[in-house]
């Protein structure tokens, strides 16, 4: 079989799309997954779920689980929407990316599933995953999907008095949830929301945050950014990718590098156009940046050299000083000498 494969921390990016087959990435597990495919697959090749459902309707759907292992292997099945996450690449698994306020259902409102379970040594497990539509029809897809982790128990080495369970950085499984109720088409429309200085990786980025208000995928989008200062032509920054990808009702932050370059407080303009399937989405928005958060991001950016010109400046001026007011003694005790005499 086939599916998406994460860390618990250090995500594994996936390419996925509705075209595309998935691709595995990771191999090193204490347990297999399999779905069964119900009749209702909106395409039986896929071993995700991608399902047709009613109005309210009420499903269960099936995960085997298999452990080869000769211990017992602990598993914390996790529901979650799906997100887009920096890089423009659709995440199903556990993350930390909020959810967008255009969400009207999250996938962990509407699948339900045991919060822990066991597999037995060389033993096997049916994970049973409960859908309930929501009454009220939708266009569109919702989109998310169960994330499988061991959990591994671990000793506190510093204190054998206590004992404990963790969540170790170990291999997951995630498999997408597609849910659909008709086949209604869906324009699609892009927002931009905000351009606001930050950082990535201790990095100073222009963040340009992009918006997907409708419940379809915006697939093999391509993303052209420029900023200029305010008043002028010249492009100071910009940004090129292509091939990324949005979750419906998702937003993400497109980072425009500023590659090493000081952040400067002032007016700007960021000029960004996103394609996507013949569509095109096109923004021009003014932005400002304080000297107080252009300060605070300069002093982190691990690639900003600090300029220590004013100090050489100062340290030759207090020479040049001190070497004058040595002089100046010097000459009035010689002169006090040649009087005496």
């Amino acid at each position: 079989m086939t599916f998406i494969l994460l860390l618990s921390m250090s995500i594994l990016l996936i390419d996925f799309s509705l075209n595309d087959p998935w691709k595995i990435t990771a191999s090193e597990f204490n347990f297999a997954v399999e779905t069964e495919i119900p009749e209702n697959q909106i395409n039986k090749d896929k071993t995700y779920f991608d399902l047709m459902m009613d109005p309210g309707s009420k499903q269960d759907l099936i995960i085997n689980l298999r452990n080869d292992t000769d211990s017992d292997v602990k598993i914390h099945p996790i529901i979650q929407s799906a997100t887009t996450n920096i890089n423009g690449v659709v995440e199903y698994g556990l993350n930390d990316i909020e959810k967008d306020p255009t969400l009207k259902y999250k996938m962990d409102d509407i699948v339900k599933v045991e919060n822990e379970i066991i597999i037995p040594a060389n033993g096997t497990y049916e994970l049973k995953l409960t859908v309930e539509m929501p009454k009220e029809e939708f266009d569109g897809i919702l989109a998310g999907g169960i994330t499988l982790q061991e959990v591994v128990e671990e000793t506190n080495t510093t204190n054998k008095n206590n004992k404990g369970m963790s969540i170790k950085n170990n291999f997951a499984y995630v498999i997408a949830i597609l849910l659909r109720e008709n086949n209604n088409d869906i324009s699609p429309k892009l927002k931009l929301n905000d351009v606001f200085p930050d950082q990535v990786n201790s990095r100073n980025v222009i963040m340009a945050n992009i918006q997907n208000i409708k419940s379809i995928y915006i697939n093999k989008m391509a993303i052209k950014a420029t900023i200029t200062e305010k008043g002028k032509a010249e492009v100071l920054y910009e940004a090129n990718k292509e091939n990324l990808q949005m979750a419906p009702n998702t937003n993400f932050n497109f980072p425009i590098a500023l590659n090493g370059e000081r952040l400067a407080a002032g007016d700007y303009i960021l000029d960004i156009t996103v394609q996507s399937n013949g569509e095109k989405w096109h923004w021009k928005r003014e932005f400002k940046i304080d000297g107080e958060t252009a300060k605070k991001l300069n002093e982190s950016d691990v690639t900003i050299q600090n300029d220590f010109t004013w100090l050489y400046v100062l340290c030759g001026a207090l020479i040049l000083l001190s070497t004058l007011i040595i002089l100046i003694v010097f000459l009035k005790r010689k002169k006090n000498k040649v009087i005496r005499k």
